[in-house]
């Protein structure tokens, strides 16, 4: 018995210094893990929510579709009109993501997710007025001018042409999630 209590006695802890050194280690391994799960879930949730605000922005456009489609024949599409922020000539600002150019954006209630939807309506037309007395993109051309079918004495097309309005919706969701999205809606007059 002297014999095992000597040996235990002479034993200096140097196997219980590496254990606690193997025990830092997994610890600092164990955190490294943890940070990178996390990571990988907010990002998760940033793809999220700005997936949320993209399948948002379809109620803008749905919206801006109605109104145009509602106010074809009214004579409503000549000239602008704010309460609905249409505007009956094109204009481009310098940057879509600046809060000043959503100043006059129509604003449609929030939904569910959290999400804000605003839309401004352009006719791609240079100016205001009846469509086929301002330049529009409109699909045929119609008219007298020389290149068009007439000019070589083919037939002239003669139906309504199809005018087209460019909506820019931007959803505003949440952890600042922002999207904005362009549609080109071609509208029979």
């Amino acid at each position: 018995m002297s014999t095992h209590m000597m040996s235990r006695r002479s034993q200096s802890g140097v196997v219980l210094f590496i254990a606690l050194i193997v025990l830092v280690a997994m610890t600092l391994a164990g955190i490294a893990i943890m940070r990178s799960v996390d990571t990988g879930v907010q990002i998760s949730g940033n793809v999220a929510f700005k997936q949320s605000t993209l399948s948002a922005a379809d109620r803008g456009i749905d919206d801006a579709f109605q109104f145009l489609t509602n106010n074809v024949t009214s004579g409503l599409l000549n000239n602008n009109y704010g309460d609905n922020a249409y505007y009956a000539a094109v204009t481009d600002p310098g940057s879509w993501a600046d809060d000043g150019v959503w100043a006059d954006a129509k604003l449609l209630p929030e939904d569910d997710a959290g999400n804000t939807v605003s839309y401004v309506i352009h006719r791609v037309c240079d100016k205001a007025g009846l469509y086929s007395g301002v330049n529009c993109a409109q699909t045929p051309k119609t008219g007298g001018e020389a290149g068009n079918s007439q000019a070589i004495f083919g037939n002239q097309f003669t139906a309504t042409p199809i005018v087209y309005y460019r909506v820019t919706v931007r959803v505003d969701g949440p952890r600042n999630t922002m999207s904005i999205v362009q549609a080109n809606i071609g509208i029979q007059h």
